[in-house]
Parts: structure tokens; C-alpha cells; sequence
């Protein structure tokens, strides 16, 4: 009895020692698992990997970059507008020195010293007339301080559809190899799981390319109002003026 107890000890002390065994595999998998980690796919080989679909996407960057930059400097420059330029203008039209007001119009280089300087060609003509050659010149410098944002807009909506389009060919590409992993019986997650990040990524790059276009296009559009509303300001005072009794 004491012996069967004995042995029944020793079995018990025995089975204790052999989660050693278990722990340093447990260990060596954990110390794999964190090289794997550390070893992970790197951002500049996914982009390289994916080229067909990022240079078009590059390229479409670069050009959005280009426009916004120079509207953005040509739209500044055409809403500086001097502080005393209305009222020198007003000042010369009403005491009856209609050169002197060329001249200024002529030495100022903005969009409502241009539209004004058309208005004061047509002194002497009816107000209609006069009228009409201003909206002619503000329509036609309008659409000078929108040219290309047209360009930036369809950048905005069609980089997303391109870095998309790159997905959804790299999701196909997966799946075929999971056909043909399946008939070989050789299919693994690690594989399918870097295979799909490879896809995801020309989604990621289209929509940072995307949604910068768009809030630039959308900063450039209100400078762009901002100006339009100082020239209906300054048409609305220039006819005003003409308007008054003499």
C-alpha cells in the first residue's frame, strides 16, 4: 500500500516536470511570432508592388499639387485690391477727369481695375450699354480665376476610383491564388493576408490623393467667390455713381 502510494507520488512529481518541455515551445513559437512582426512588410514595398496603379496616382498628385499652387497665387494676386482705388476712381469720374481715371484703372492690374476701366471706355452711352461691357469683363476674368480648377475637381473624384480599381485587381489576383492554392492543397493565411494588404493599399493612396484635391479645389472656389463679391461691389458703386444727377 505504502509502495503503490509511493509510485502514485512519483508519477504525480513526474508529470509536474513535463510542462517544461511544453513552456520553451511555447517560448520559441512567441520569440517566431515576434521576429515574424518585426519582419513585417515595409510601406515602400507595398507602393512598389503596386506601381501599375501608384504611378498614375503620383502622377495625378503632382498635377493637383502644380494647380493649387499656381491658382492659388494667381486668385491672392487678383484680390489685392488697393484701399483708396475706389474712391481716387469715384473722385475722377465725378469732377470730369476721365483720363486721369483710365490711368488709374490702366496702372492697377486686377480684375476690377479691368472691369471698370471697360465701363469708363463707354462713357457716354447708355447705362445699358455700360452695364453689359462690365458683366461681359467680369464673366470673362471669372472664368481667367477658374481656369484648371476644373482639372482639380475630377482629379478629387477619380484618384479614390483609381486607387479602388487597383483593390479590386488585387483582390482578383488573390483569390486566384486561392483557386489554385486549393487544388494543390497548399493554401495559407499568412499569404492571403499580405495578398489583400497589397490590394488595400492603392485604395489608401487614392484617397489621400482624393480628398486633398478636394479640399484644395474647395479653398480655391471660395477665394474665388470672395473676389467676385468685391467686383460686384465695386461695378454696383461705379453705376451708382453714374446714376446720380450731375
Amino acid at each position: 500500500m505504502i509502495g503503490n502510494l509511493f509510485k502514485l507520488q512519483l508519477i504525480e512529481t513526474g508529470n509536474t516536470s513535463f510542462p517544461s518541455s511544453t513552456d520553451s515551445t511555447i517560448t520559441d513559437g512567441l520569440e517566431n511570432t515576434s521576429n515574424v512582426t518585426s519582419d513585417g512588410i515595409l510601406i515602400i514595398d507595398l507602393i512598389i508592388d503596386s506601381w501599375p496603379i501608384m504611378v498614375p496616382l503620383f502622377v495625378l498628385s503632382v498635377i493637383a499639387v502644380y494647380i493649387w499652387v499656381e491658382r492659388y497665387n494667381s486668385i491672392k494676386k487678383a484680390s489685392k485690391i488697393d484701399a483708396s482705388f475706389m474712391s481716387n476712381l469715384k473722385n475722377n469720374v465725378s469732377t470730369g477727369e476721365i483720363e486721369a481715371a483710365k490711368t488709374l484703372c490702366s496702372s492697377s492690374n486686377t480684375p476690377v481695375a479691368r472691369m471698370l476701366h471697360k465701363g469708363i471706355l463707354r462713357l457716354g452711352r447708355p447705362l445699358k450699354d455700360i452695364s453689359t461691357s462690365i458683366e461681359n469683363v467680369a464673366n470673362l476674368e471669372i472664368s481667367l480665376m477658374e481656369k484648371n480648377l476644373s482639372i482639380l475637381a475630377t482629379i478629387s473624384g477619380a484618384a479614390p476610383m483609381i486607387g479602388f480599381l487597383g483593390t479590386v485587381l488585387g483582390m482578383m489576383n488573390t483569390f486566384h491564388k486561392m483557386s489554385a492554392g486549393a487544388e494543390q492543397s497548399s493554401i495559407h493565411i499568412g499569404d492571403l493576408s499580405e495578398g489583400i494588404m497589397y490590394a488595400m493599399t492603392t485604395t489608401v493612396a487614392g484617397l489621400i490623393v482624393g480628398i486633398v484635391a478636394y479640399l484644395g479645389y474647395n479653398l480655391l472656389v471660395s477665394k474665388v467667390d470672395k473676389v467676385v463679391h468685391k467686383m460686384e461691389d465695386s461695378s454696383l458703386e461705379f453705376m451708382d455713381l453714374l446714376n446720380e444727377p450731375g
